[in-house]
């Protein structure tokens, strides 16, 4: 069975303080649900500067931590990158590759991302890898051949055993921050196919046991008929994971 997941991605919000509060505040509630005896896992994914913060809480803690991006290379002259040696140092057990926003604002393309899945996968960092169409693609009728090579060109290169280490990440870029949210027939439909291709290249069981979380504007209100689909395991969630009472929610909808 693969697991459900709940990832709250932090972005650029919160002071110092404000970030350990709503630590505190998840992690209290945490201990209210009995995450450890099931299929469930909640991943907080909190600004670089905030790590460790995130990271000396999570022993004592039902949650686990991500980074929100990585550098390809391990070390250099790169001012303001940060290295996956780095996150593995202060106990990081994940990293979100290629979000939608990493993609515009930065212009992080499949090729470098395919790089940075590979630095990820190295140091044993597990990755929430990000595929998703703008609106001009879905009008189109072009969102599954988007996907498709995003997938062929930033994964289909792992070897199985790396490929089953890693997390997919379906982002409706056009419902991203913009209170627009995909219907679940919509996200199902998207995840059926990832599957799919998933399958083809690697295996029904590969496929099967791979978790697909769903990342357009995911909320307490609509958390339950998204992940009532077969085919989302869970959620990468945005502006409702910085609201303790909402992200929980969230992780009760399963």
């Amino acid at each position: 069975m693969r697991k459900k997941i709940v990832a709250g991605n932090w972005k650029m919000n919160k002071t110092f303080q404000e970030a350990e509060n709503l630590i505190i505040e998840i992690a209290d509630e945490l201990e209210e649900i009995e995450l450890a005896a099931g299929n469930r896992a909640v991943i907080l994914c909190p600004p670089f500067v905030y790590l460790e913060l995130a990271t000396d809480m999570a022993p004592d803690s039902f949650f686990s931590v991500g980074a929100q991006n990585m550098s390809d290379s391990d070390s250099g002259a790169f001012t303001g990158e940060i290295s996956g040696p780095m996150l593995k140092s202060m106990e990081v057990e994940y990293c979100i590759i290629g979000h939608s926003e990493r993609r515009k604002y930065f212009g992080e393309n499949n090729e470098l991302l395919a790089r940075k899945v590979d630095a990820s996968l190295s140091h044993d960092i597990c990755p929430i890898f990000c595929c998703g169409e703008l609106l001009p693609d879905r009008e189109a009728g072009k969102h599954f051949d988007v996907v498709k090579q995003q997938l062929e060109e930033s994964l289909f290169h792992l070897k199985k055993e790396d490929f089953e280490k890693l997390i997919i990440a379906y982002e409706p870029v056009w419902a991203i921050g913009t209170g627009v949210n995909a219907t679940p027939e919509q996200a199902q439909e998207m995840h059926a196919f990832i599957r799919k291709l998933i399958a083809e290249k690697y295996g029904e069981d590969t496929a099967s046991q791979t978790s697909i979380l769903y990342g357009g504007s995911c909320n307490a209100k609509n958390a339950q008929s998204l992940f009532a689909q077969p085919d989302v395991d869970g959620g990468l969630i945005g502006g409702a994971s910085l609201n303790s009472a909402d992200f929980i929610k969230i992780i009760n909808s399963f």
